[in-house]
Formats: C-alpha cells, sequence, structure tokens
C-alpha cells in the first residue's frame, strides 16, 4: 500500500488507486463527466493545492531564489491544524491502500506535489 505522487493527466499505473487532483482549478476544457475517464483525477481535493496568491507566485518563479520563497510560504500554509490534519489522515491511509495525489505540472522539481512528497514521508507516510 502507499501514495504515489502523479502528474495529472498522465496513464494511470498499476495499482495506482483513487487519484487525487490536490490542484487549485480543474483542466481547462474538460467537461466534469471526464476528469476520471482522462486520467485527471476521481477526486477533486483543492485543500492541498497551494492559496490562489501563492500558486500566481510558483508560477511566476523564474530563479531559484524566488522558487525557494515559493516553497517556504507553500510550508508555511501546510502548517495550519486543518492541513495537518489532512497530510496525518493521507499518510495514515497510505499504510492501508493505495491512492495517488497529483497537480498538473510538468517539473515536480518545481511544483508543490515535491513538497508534498516530503510532508508524506516527515509523517511516516508508504511513498512510492
Amino acid at each position: 500500500m502507499a501514495i504515489r505522487v502523479v502528474r495529472l493527466g498522465t496513464s494511470r499505473l498499476p495499482d495506482e488507486g483513487l487519484r487525487i487532483g490536490t490542484v487549485r482549478h480543474p483542466p481547462r476544457g474538460v467537461p466534469e463527466t471526464q476528469y476520471a475517464a482522462q486520467n485527471w483525477y476521481d477526486v477533486w481535493f483543492p485543500n492541498l493545492a497551494p492559496s490562489a496568491g501563492l500558486l500566481k507566485l510558483g508560477r511566476t518563479a523564474g530563479s531559484d531564489a524566488e522558487w525557494k520563497a515559493f516553497l517556504r510560504k507553500y510550508r508555511s500554509e501546510m502548517f495550519a491544524p486543518d492541513k495537518q490534519r489532512i497530510l496525518d489522515l493521507l499518510a495514515a491511509l497510505s499504510h492501508q491502500t493505495n491512492f495517488s495525489v497529483g497537480c498538473y505540472c510538468a517539473d515536480e522539481q518545481r511544483c508543490h506535489r515535491s513538497i508534498l512528497r516530503a510532508m508524506f514521508l516527515e509523517r511516516g507516510a508508504e511513498v512510492q
């Protein structure tokens, strides 16, 4: 059992389980009835996405310093008690079932999902 951290819209891997979209906005131009069929996600869960203002900062980060500022601010957002409970819940579930979380970004290293991966590991989650 484990969490997979994936790019939304890519082909699903065997035993990936439920795909959770941790993104601020649904995919553009895709009917809601097609989100799962087109491998975007099964459940939209923007609760773990960066806030709207922070998302803008992350998208425009051109330098390593700007990206590091985004990372610090996103981690800070994730320290809110409600976010901590969500992360703890998902980490615990990773020992019981397979599921995936993801975002649209092509490069995980320049995406909030890299921080999610690290936070899951910090909580002892099973992560593939």
